[in-house]
C-alpha cells in the first residue's frame, strides 16, 4: 500500500510510485504512435479508406466509461471488504486477549492464548499470499504446536481450533465459568467469519469475461480514436487520444491491480504491516516491552 504525504498540484502530475504508468506505458506510447502515424498520413489512400467520425466514438466512450466504473467499484468493494475483515480480526483479537487476562481466573495461562491468536494472524497472512509460514509459527508457538500444525493445508482454522481447546480447558478446570466462555465464544465465531470471507475473497476472482470484455473494448476503441479525430482535431490528435487512453488503460489497470487485494502490488494491503501491528498490540496487552518495531514504508511502499 502507498503511505504517502500529498505532494502539491505540480509534483502531483509527475508522480510514478503507486500509479500505473509503468504498467500501461508500453500500450499507451504504441496507441500515441498510431495517433502519430494517422494524422500525419490522413491524406493518403490507405489512412483514407478507415473514414470515421467522432459520433460512433461519443456513443461507445459513454458505455465504456460505465463498465470501467462498473469494474472499479467491484474491485474496490473487495479491496474495501477485505481491510474491514482485517480490521475486525485485530479488534476480536484484542477481545480475546483482553478477556483471557481479566475473565478467567488464572491468568497465568494466558500468553499461551494470545501467541495463538498472534499466530493465526500470521498464519492467515500467508496463506492468503501462499507463502510458507513456519518461521512465524516457530518464533510464535512451542514445538509440540508446530509439530501439530506442520503438513495441514489449512493451518488459521487448526489455530482456531487450538484456542478454543485452550477455552475447553480452563472451563473444565473451573477457571472460566460457561457464560463467561459462552462470551468469550462471540469473538472467535467473528474470527472464523473472517478467515470464511478474506478466502471467498483470494479464491472468487470476478468473472474472467467481464476483464475480457472490457479489455478487448478499451484496446479497439483506444486504437480506433485516431481514424475518427484526425480529420477535426488535425495536429492534437496524437495528444487527445494519449489523454483518453491514458485514462482508459489506467483504469482497466488499477481494477485488475486492486481486484486481489492481498498480493504484492503497491496498492495492495499491507499485510505484512497488519500483522506486526496486531502482534505488537497483544504483546502489550501481556505486559511485554520487546515489541515489533512500527511498520515504515520503503520508498512510500507499506508491505
Amino acid at each position: 500500500m502507498i503511505v504517502r504525504p500529498y505532494p502539491n498540484w505540480l509534483r502531483m502530475m509527475f508522480v510514478v510510485r503507486g500509479s500505473v504508468i509503468l504498467v500501461i506505458l508500453p500500450q499507451l506510447l504504441l496507441t500515441i504512435a498510431l495517433a502519430t502515424v494517422v494524422t500525419t498520413f490522413r491524406a493518403s489512400i490507405v489512412v483514407g479508406m478507415v473514414h470515421l467520425t467522432f459520433v460512433p466514438f461519443s456513443l461507445i466512450g459513454l458505455t465504456l466509461a460505465i463498465f470501467l466504473g462498473f469494474r472499479n467499484n467491484t474491485s474496490y468493494a473487495r479491496y474495501w471488504e477485505a481491510r474491514v475483515l482485517w480490521g475486525s480480526v485485530l479488534n476480536d483479537t484484542r477481545t480475546l486477549a483482553r478477556q483471557a487476562l481479566t475473565l478467567v481466573e488464572s491468568d497465568a495461562d494466558a500468553p499461551v492464548f494470545v501467541m495463538r491468536l498472534i499466530a493465526f494472524a500470521h498464519a492467515l497472512h500467508h496463506q492468503l499470499r501462499g507463502t510458507d509460514p513456519s518461521a512465524d509459527l516457530e518464533r510464535l508457538l512451542s514445538r509440540e504446536e508446530c509439530a501439530r500444525l506442520r503438513e495441514l493445508r489449512y493451518v488459521p482454522a487448526m489455530l482456531l481450533v487450538m484456542a478454543g481447546e485452550w477455552l475447553r480447558e480452563r472451563r473444565r478446570g473451573g477457571a472460566l465459568t460457561d457464560p463467561l466462555a459462552q462470551a468469550m465464544e462471540a469473538p472467535m465465531s467473528r474470527l472464523c467469519d473472517a478467515l470464511g470471507g478474506c478466502e471467498r475473497i483470494a479464491n472468487t476472482p470476478i468473472p474472467f469475461t467481464y476483464a475480457v470484455m472490457i479489455h478487448r473494448t478499451v484496446y479497439l476503441y483506444c486504437l480506433l480514436l485516431p481514424f475518427g479525430l484526425a480529420g477535426s482535431v488535425g495536429a492534437m490528435t496524437p495528444v487527445v487520444v494519449g489523454f483518453v487512453a491514458y485514462t482508459f488503460f489506467a483504469l482497466e489497470a488499477l481494477s485488475a491491480e486492486i481486484e486481489d487485494p492481498f498480493g504484492l502490488q503497491p496498492n495492495d494491503l499491507p499485510l505484512d504491516a497488519l500483522c506486526q501491528g496486531i502482534e505488537a498490540t497483544l504483546l502489550e496487552t501481556l505486559g511485554r516491552r520487546d515489541l515489533p518495531p512500527v511498520p515504515q514504508p520503503v520508498d512510500y511502499m507499506l508491505r
